[in-house]
């Protein structure tokens, strides 16, 4: 028996072990760490979030991405310095060894409710009981392709989240689906990587970050653009000051700010990059796949009745995620349905409490209950801080 059980490493995970720690809340922590991080992002990425806002949070906030890149001697700043992603994920995994080390690198395979909280299997067939369960899984789970795709083997359409280098690309022709950072990131690495690269979005323009400008920025500007954790702008700062009135707005408020609300938009640093060197097919829908002669045909329309077709030898998926609670396999069905829900993600209390008492979600999964923030790792900070706090006192 343990009082809390914490299902994921990356910056939430860790970050609420390192507070649980630090009020003697006995836990146990389950999964690779930064596992997301490592795994299911390409090689050479750039951070869209500043530097300042990229750190995880023990209970000090002392060991910060600047004090990490400090004793490495490596490159940082608060603002205007991109972070690249093998830095945040080596410092995650220091942060890990100095404030988490007794996570254990294993894989949560199924869960269920028990007479005396929940019943968690490991894959090493460990069965672990837990008073109360902390799901921060991240983002892996709920990878989104769209269905006109997702029919396809995984030889000709992957998730952009399956690429850690586009190495095996060279010389070949790759389309992209979607208009995000994570479709235009890829765009740009594979256009490095020797790939004659297009993309198709819906939307009819590409948006792009600003550069940074002068540093200091003008107090003018502050005052029209405050600078927050999820970029410049005065609902940015209402989303990360406030994330308990935002709890406290109505249903369909929370829900339309989170869909829309920093949209889709890549990093200034990858324009470079795709101006120029991609074949931008904008304003378009894909309405058909299918595979001919070993390659992939793309059967594209337009809203004003347009239509185009595509010949590709690859189609990679820069589509991002959806949170759906049933893409959690490990959840018991029975466990699932008692979860009350709102579009498939769960309805939480002040506290990150679902509908099962004991049970909790914290990150993306929980971005429709406290907005925005939650979907960066910017948002652990207020998490773990109320959610240690909360789990301390019961």
């Amino acid at each position: 028996m343990v009082d809390t059980a914490i299902i994921g490493a990356g910056p939430y995970g860790l970050s609420i072990a390192a507070h649980l720690k630090a009020r003697k809340v006995g836990f146990r922590i389950f999964g690779s760490p930064m596992h997301t991080w490592r795994m299911h992002m390409p090689n050479g990425m750039l951070l869209k979030s500043e530097g300042f806002a990229s750190s995880l949070y023990d209970p000090d906030s002392a060991f910060t991405l600047g004090r990490y890149c400090q004793e490495q001697g490596a490159p940082y700043a608060d603002l205007g310095l991109p972070v690249p992603l093998e830095t945040f994920a080596s410092y995650g995994l220091e942060f890990q060894k100095r404030f988490v080390p007794e996570l254990e690198d294993k894989l949560v395979v199924a869960m269920d409710r028990s007479l005396s909280g929940f019943d968690i299997r490991l894959e090493d067939g460990e069965l672990v009981t837990a008073r109360k369960v902390v799901s921060a899984v991240g983002i892996s789970h709920y990878q989104y392709v769209p269905p006109v795709l997702a029919a396809l083997s995984e030889e000709f359409v992957t998730h952009s989240s399956r690429h850690a280098s586009f190495d095996r690309f060279k010389g070949r022709d790759v389309t992209v689906i979607g208009a995000g950072a994570s479709a235009l990131d890829v765009a740009g690495l594979l256009h490095v990587a020797g790939a004659c690269v297009q993309l198709v979005a819906r939307k009819p323009v590409v948006d792009f970050h600003h550069p940074p400008g002068p540093i200091p920025r003008p107090l003018l500007d502050r005052i029209r653009r405050p600078t927050t954790g999820l970029g410049p702008g005065w609902r940015s700062l209402f989303c990360t000051r406030a994330p308990l009135v935002f709890h406290a707005m109505p249903q369909w408020f929370r829900l339309e700010v989170v869909r829309r609300h920093l949209g889709p938009a890549a990093g200034w640093f990858i324009k470079d990059l795709v101006v120029g060197h991609v074949a931008f097919h904008l304003g378009f829908n894909v309405v058909q796949a299918d595979i001919q002669n070993g390659r992939v045909q793309l059967q594209l329309a337009s809203s004003d009745g347009a239509q185009r077709t595509l010949v590709t030898d690859h189609v990679i998926a820069g589509t991002g995620y959806r949170v759906d609670l049933r893409r959690l396999a490990f959840l018991n069905p029975g466990l699932l349905a008692g979860i009350r829900s709102i579009e498939n993600t769960p309805v939480l209390s002040m506290n990150f409490e679902s509908s099962v008492p004991g049970l909790y979600f914290v990150g993306t999964t929980s971005a429709n209950s406290f907005g925005p923030m939650a979907r960066f790792a910017y948002g652990a900070r207020f998490t773990a801080r109320r959610l240690a706090r909360h789990l301390g006192r019961r």
